[in-house]
């Protein structure tokens, strides 16, 4: 198999030398060129045809972001964000992954560590490698839901339906759109996206703004009720519990699981052993098997659960693997996932 051919952007010489130095180590990516800024990356990437795009957005002459929105709209790639501004959680990361970026990486404080993270880069890369042939399809799927939440019925009763979602990469675009297409007094929802400390409350936020239900970052104890969605903090575990007829989350750290924290297997697990039949399990968008054997837990348990289609995520990768290990009753299109919730809600 051919190796990914990357492109670096970045003003930094050092961060381009370091990047380039650290993951020419990785077999399966080859460094093709650099670039100091998007006039420079607009020449190279027409000469290179890279498969994979690495993004700082302080650069000189034009900014990041403005570069990016004109990549997707004239000649759309791949492209991860590597840039300080995505720190802490910024709107600015935010912004990139609504402008079309992939994966949102914080650079290290000093310029000479980059190369700390080469690993983790390389697993981005790899997975918008594999996100190269769906940029177009997401945005369809995510226009689509987001301008017809209205054609959703309401739910017609009270219920005590919780709905599980599990999401990485891809995801931040995939769960704006679920949660655009349902109404206030939606199932309580509990996600688990594979986010760094601090991203997570800037996403809540963001959600809260836009979709009819109340989304918030989630903190220990807070309870499961219609018409809420709570996230996973960034760096935690979140576990569904039950008290009696109510279901509350516990946050709380532990070892990372399949690599992650928070880990959409522990979500999924723990709501097989405290929700059971009432849960309605949703696998979007990702990169690895997080969720999987959760995911199969919930189900053996009389749970529901529905994977994303291929066709419209971003990596079919958690999805794919829910589905191979038999934990998924349906697979659906990311624009029929809302109405489903709904339906299976009021049965």
């Amino acid at each position: 198999m051919a190796p990914i051919r990357v492109l670096i952007v970045d003003d930094s010489a050092v961060v381009r030398q370091t990047l380039e130095r650290e993951l020419t180590k990785i077999p399966d990516i080859e460094i093709v060129g650099t670039a100091l800024d998007p006039y420079i990356a607009r020449d190279k990437i027409v000469d290179l045809k890279p498969d994979v795009i690495t993004l700082d957005i302080e650069m000189p002459r034009m900014d990041g972001l403005t570069f990016l929105r004109k990549l997707m709209k004239f000649y759309p790639l791949p492209v991860i964000i590597v840039s300080s501004l995505a720190q802490h959680g910024s709107k600015v990361a935010l912004e990139a992954l609504d402008s079309g970026a992939i994966e949102v990486l914080s650079k290290p404080g000093a310029a000479y560590s980059v190369g700390d993270m080469a690993i983790e880069l390389g697993e981005k890369i790899r997975a918008a490698h594999a996100a190269r042939h769906t940029l177009r399809a997401r945005a369809a799927a995510t226009t689509t839901v987001a301008q017809k939440p209205t054609e959703i019925r309401a739910l017609t009763k009270t219920t005590n339906r919780v709905v599980i979602l599990g999401a990485s990469t891809g995801g931040v675009q995939a769960i704006e759109s679920v949660l655009m297409g349902l109404p206030s007094n939606a199932p309580a929802i509990a996600i688990a996206q594979h986010m760094p400390a601090g991203f997570t409350s800037s996403f809540a936020e963001r959600l809260n703004g836009r979709c009819a239900l109340e989304v918030v970052e989630a903190k220990n104890g807070d309870t499961l009720i219609p018409g809420r969605v709570l996230i996973a903090p960034g760096n935690y575990h979140m576990l569904v519990k039950r008290s009696g007829a109510q279901y509350f989350v516990e946050v709380r750290e532990g070892p990372l699981v399949e690599k992650h924290r928070p880990s959409v297997d522990v979500l999924f697990t723990s709501a097989s052993q405290s929700v059971g039949a009432n849960g309605i399990g949703i696998m979007l968008t990702g990169m690895g098997a997080d969720g999987a054997k959760g995911m199969l837990k919930l189900r053996e348990a009389g749970g529901f659960n529905i994977a994303q289609d291929e066709a419209s995520c971003v990596v079919y990768g958690m999805p794919r693997a829910a589905v191979e290990l038999g934990a998924t009753n349906e697979i659906l299109p990311l624009n029929a996932i809302p109405r489903r919730i709904l339906e299976l809600a009021n049965a």
